[in-house]
């Protein structure tokens, strides 16, 4: 008896990107939206252009090693504030996702924000939601062409520009605006200026939503963070359900809920999921369901909220919003809160109280000691000296210690403006002065112009042992 081949079923590993056609909304969520758009790129695209003392005031001179900062000039060895910078940021997150879930995601972070400006030029070009579905259902033609081409056209312009303001972070801008302009743009910058242009072109354009899905580790993330007094978009099930096409706004105890299930929450969506559901992973929390809902509650006279920014426990426990408001005092956002004051008060007063001068001393490698026909030892140093301050400065050097202990030449070295120098120097110590071998020495350097301006700085020298 012949048997029947065994059936063979594929399990596909990757799914296909489904298009997701996100319908314009109005309302006070999405105006608050423009306004992040517009204070975040007036920012970005605006900083380079602006002069402090002659200079650009936002500049991070990789070349130079300096980093200009409006009028704080950092050098490597200021490491430590980009630490605490960073730490703040991350402190921040945590703080404003305690407090109300991904707001960051959905107002302010930058694949939000250009893919909002993606999203508006390709409604300008190719029309509205459904007549972008109708275009790209149709075959191609001439006008398809044509606002397809005019499409990716301006998303390249908006990309190349954001390109050419990024590295004008890094590259002094008008000196990059004249390079571009002249033809002459180094490869450096060429690389870079198209690297990131089509970073934005692919990830605002293209990937959206996918890079919130599957490239950001924030969404993984994003749960340990909450708790039941977090603020999140949320769909109140208790007074929408059971949804019916016809349902209207109804006493207490109703046989249908408030949402007529026009599926508008999912249309507006930017991920193109239906907050009905739950909260998902891919929700970024940009309160786009919340102004297509509320505007529906508006045309059916019912009240507004049926897809709001609230809590699990306001849902469970129906709390007032200033009920709501004082349980955002609770004591984990309260430690935040703490920290991050904390933090941001030790950071701009270490930065109003640094001292603008630096100095690294360096023992020669060549030798530890030599020793003169008339006894005396002789150590060899390199000062490497930086004047942080955008003035130029005089300065004296001193060195203390030992006794007997003495400064061979010149013992003044005048330093222009966030300029640096390395200063050989020599200190000779009479015979039988000092303890054999390593000996605790301190170097001072002090402006002349300005006695707040004073630095010391730790050194060895090396007296030799009797033979």
């Amino acid at each position: 008896m012949s048997q029947s081949p065994p059936s063979i079923s594929i399990i596909k590993m990757y799914a296909s990107r489904e298009e997701i056609y996100t319908r314009a909304t109005k309302g006070r969520y999405a105006t608050l939206r423009w306004v992040c758009v517009w204070l975040t790129q007036m920012m970005f695209y605006g900083l380079p252009w602006l002069s402090w003392n002659g200079r650009q005031a936002v500049l991070l001179d990789l070349g130079a090693r300096k980093f200009y900062l409006f009028g704080i000039v950092l050098w490597p060895q200021d490491f430590i504030y980009l630490s605490l910078l960073l730490i703040i940021c991350a402190y921040a997150l945590f703080l404003f996702t305690a407090v109300a879930g991904r707001v960051w995601c959905g107002f302010s972070c930058p694949q939000t924000v250009y893919t909002e400006i993606f999203m508006w030029v390709e409604e300008k070009i190719e029309g509205t939601r459904s007549a972008r579905m109708r275009l790209d259902r149709q075959s191609w033609t001439l006008e398809k062409l044509a606002r397809k081409s005019a499409k990716h056209g301006a998303w390249g312009v908006i990309s190349l520009w954001t390109g050419f303001s990024f590295i004008g972070y890094f590259t002094p801008i008008h000196t990059l605006a004249g390079e571009v302009a002249a033809l002459s743009l180094g490869p450096w910058q060429s690389f870079w200026i198209g690297f990131y242009a089509f970073a934005t072109y692919g990830n605002a354009g293209w990937l959206r939503e996918q890079v919130c899905r599957y490239m950001c580790p924030y969404a993984r993330f994003q749960s340990a963070m909450f708790d039941p007094d977090t603020l999140i978009v949320s769909y109140d099930k208790a007074r929408g359900e059971p949804r019916s096409p016809l349902a209207k706004a109804g006493p207490a105890g109703a046989a249908t809920g408030s949402c007529i299930d026009c599926t508008l929450c999912v249309q507006v969506c930017p991920t193109g999921i239906d907050i009905r559901d739950g909260l998902q992973y891919d929700c970024i929390s940009c309160a786009a369901c919340v102004d297509a809902c509320d505007s529906v509650m508006d045309k059916i006279g019912a009240p507004r909220g049926l897809v709001r920014f609230t809590t699990d426990n306001a849902l469970l426990k129906q709390f007032t919003p200033r009920q709501i408001r004082q349980r955002a005092t609770r004591p984990r956002v309260l430690i935040y809160c703490a920290i991050l004051a904390l933090l941001v008060t030790a950071l701009f007063g270490s930065l109003l109280t640094r001292t603008p001068l630096k100095v690294d001393v360096i023992r020669d490698r060549g030798s530890m000691a030599r020793e003169g026909n008339d006894g005396v030892i002789e150590n060899i140093y390199r000062l490497h000296i930086m004047n942080t301050d955008e003035a130029p400065h005089r300065y004296r050097i001193s060195v203390r210690g030992i006794a007997g202990l003495t400064l061979a030449g010149a013992d003044e070295v005048e330093l222009a403006a966030t300029g640096a120098r390395t200063l050989p120097l020599t200190l000779r110590l009479p015979a039988g002065q000092g303890k054999a071998r390593n000996n605790d020495i301190v170097f001072e350097l002090r402006a002349l112009d300005d006695e707040r301006i004073r630095v010391t700085e730790k050194a060895r020298f090396y007296v030799p042992p009797a033979r």
